[in-house]
């Protein structure tokens, strides 16, 4: 139902993989799936358009009989009755147009409402690999630019054309009305405007289909020379990255370009159209006056309802080009909500007795020639504090995701006892990015807590704008004041937290009170407590603490995850000292299982790491 853009040169990497765009039919389809609930307000909205430009087109034969009265030399007086009514029909004109384009206006803001809720959803659903392969340009551009394009189309393009359409067709019948042969002499504009809306529209799929992929292509290098800008400088790439967004924006301008010359040709055809239109109807009124069959009156009307159509057709054949680029953009959109849940769900697999998680035989690659996991397998006992140690590479944080669900697998299984739901546990990220993959297969067993069955807090803590109250009810919406505080309490960020200017009432995040890493990674760890799962995952969490806070962040650290079974990628050993279990990768397997003690006496990959790790630091050498 989808089909993926043609590649555009210099607009990608060849590697990148774009996320989908969905076909005309499946957007025509989403369209009218969005609409269906609010159909009585369509038809609502449609019938007093109706009705409004139904009562406009009364003028033109209203004026037509001034023109009559003034060419028979009748009293003054005689106009009274004319002009009163132009005037009740431009009232009641302006007042059931208002009320038509009001409820049209309303129906495109709650269709979009609901397309911008199904492509949020949808979006933080997806596997972070499948993005990582998009690359976060395109997701970026279509959140912004397309939901700003179609956004600008439903509040103004989509009234306008609906009033625009009905305007034409009400026009044409009234001309007819006059006498069928003025709606033959207009009629001959028809050819010229269809052939002209046919030449723009074929033209424009493609180009403004293509803008939009070159947009999200620099869009992409942007994000990656500015968020990568060390990088860049250490190896001096500077020139490269330069050349690179030029390249992007070169691309990005030419198809802007296009899509202009574009629109001066459309403008020109359309004028072409407006000539012959009119010619034909003055020449043709011109001849039924000579005959006697109208009077010069009914031919003014006629000219006149012509006239009157410039402006509905110019707007309906113009508002194509908004048409076209929204088009575009809600293909994009309908593209990402139609991406379906990963193949790959996790098949339905029963636990071990006592496990809380089991990885069985997992492999996984972020592409051809990318594995990174080879066939692990580990059981998380219930309860159990697990640490995953290794070299940078290892595949710790990708087992981590894994196990959380953000993730899903290329090979084998990961099963999580406990959860709610027999097929289909729930994952969240208490460091405030939301799940983007699969979900974890939960085992059939007793029931769980109402919340997440598995929590992940990563090192990337992000603190949301809004008040430190809000930030922490973002894991359980329903928790009280004291609810707050006392998971504060829990990680140790109570005192500092009623030390702000306004306690739980103040705002942090972007704009607000910034917080030091440690506080946020605090703020991670108290909304994990406020999700209160069975398992927690930690990838690195007390990564981003210095020297000076990291033993306070490892304290909270342990008490978020007391009562709780636990995977925890150690970035420092101190985390592996403290738990129950120890689990060395190397190169993506399983080298070494144990307990601190066991394997630093065992001499293999731990205790090197070990003597690396603590030869130049104060660390403890007992639990």
């Amino acid at each position: 139902m989808t089909s993926t853009p043609s590649g555009i040169p210099g607009t990608a990497d060849d590697s990148a993989e774009l996320l989908p765009i969905a076909s005309g039919a499946r957007t025509r389809a989403a369209l009218r799936t969005l609409i269906r609930p609010d159909r009585g307000r369509a038809l609502l909205g449609l019938g007093v358009l109706v009705g409004a430009t139904a009562v406009g087109l009364l003028v033109q034969p209203l004026l037509g009989r001034i023109v009559d009265i003034v060419a028979d030399g009748r009293p003054a007086d005689a106009l009274t009755l004319p002009v009163v009514l132009l005037l009740v029909v431009a009232v009641v004109q302006g007042v059931t147009t208002t009320l038509g384009l009001t409820q049209v206006a309303r129906l495109g803001e709650t269709v979009l409402a609901r397309l911008r809720e199904q492509f949020v959803e949808r979006a933080l659903q997806l596997p972070a690999d499948r993005l990582e392969r998009a690359g976060a340009g395109d997701l970026t551009a279509r959140v912004t630019g397309d939901v700003a394009r179609v956004a600008e189309a439903v509040r103004s393009a989509l009234p306008e054309m609906a009033r625009s359409v009905l305007a034409i067709v009400l026009t044409l019948g009234a001309m007819a009305l006059l006498d069928v042969r003025f709606l033959l002499a207009a009629l001959l504009a028809v050819p010229v405007q269809a052939l002209t809306a046919r030449w723009y529209v074929r033209r424009a799929v493609t180009v403004y289909a293509d803008q939009r992929v070159a947009n999200g292509a620099q869009q992409q290098q942007l994000l990656e020379t500015i968020g990568g800008a060390a990088t860049v400088r250490g190896h001096r790439l500077e020139e490269q990255h330069t050349e690179k967004s030029a390249r992007r924006s070169r691309k990005a301008v030419e198809l802007t370009m296009r899509s202009v010359h574009l629109v001066l040709g459309f403008y020109a055809r359309l004028h072409i159209a407006e000539y012959i239109g009119l010619a034909a109807v003055l020449v043709t009124g011109f001849f039924l006056v000579r005959d006697g069959s109208v009077s010069i009156g009914t031919a003014t009307a006629a000219a006149l309802y012509f006239h009157s159509l410039f402006g509905p057709v110019n707007a309906a054949l113009v508002l194509l080009d908004d048409a076209q680029s929204a088009a575009a953009g809600l293909a994009r959109l309908v593209g990402v909500t139609d991406i379906e849940e990963s193949a790959a769900q996790l098949p339905h697999q029963r636990t071990e007795a006592g496990a809380a998680v089991t990885v069985d035989a997992v492999s996984h690659a972020y592409g051809p020639g990318r594995t990174v996991l080879h066939e692990v397998s580990l059981v998380l006992r219930a309860g159990e504090h697990v640490a995953l140690v290794g070299t940078s590479g290892a595949g710790k944080s990708t087992l981590a995701r894994l196990v959380a669900g953000v993730q899903q697998p290329t090979g084998g299984t990961v099963s999580v006892a406990g959860g709610q739901e027999p097929t289909g546990g729930t994952v969240s990220v208490a460091g405030g990015h939301q799940p983007t993959g699969g979900k974890v297969s939960v085992a059939q067993s007793a029931p769980g807590p109402a919340g997440p069955s598995v929590v992940l807090v990563t090192q990337e803590v992000h603190v949301f704008t809004g008040t430190l109250a809000e930030d922490l009810r973002l894991a359980r919406p329903d928790a009280t004041d004291a609810d707050l505080r006392t998971a504060l309490a829990t990680v140790y960020a109570l005192e500092w937290a009623e030390a702000l200017p306004e306690g739980l009432a103040t705002v942090v995040g972007e704009g607000g009170h910034r917080l030091d890493p440690a506080r946020a990674q605090q703020l991670a760890l108290a909304r994990l407590v406020l999700a209160d799962p069975p398992v927690a995952v930690l990838d690195e969490a007390t990564a981003e603490a210095g020297s000076a806070g990291a033993r306070t962040l490892e304290r909270s650290a342990e008490a978020a995850l007391a009562g709780r079974t636990a995977l925890v990628v150690a970035h420092r050993l101190t985390q592996a000292v403290a738990a129950d279990r120890i689990v060395v990768l190397e190169a993506g397997r399983v080298v070494e299982s144990g307990t601190h003690d066991e394997l630093r006496t065992a001499d293999g990959p731990y205790a090197t790491l070990w003597r690396a790790w603590s030869g130049s630091r104060n660390a403890p050498r007992t639990r």
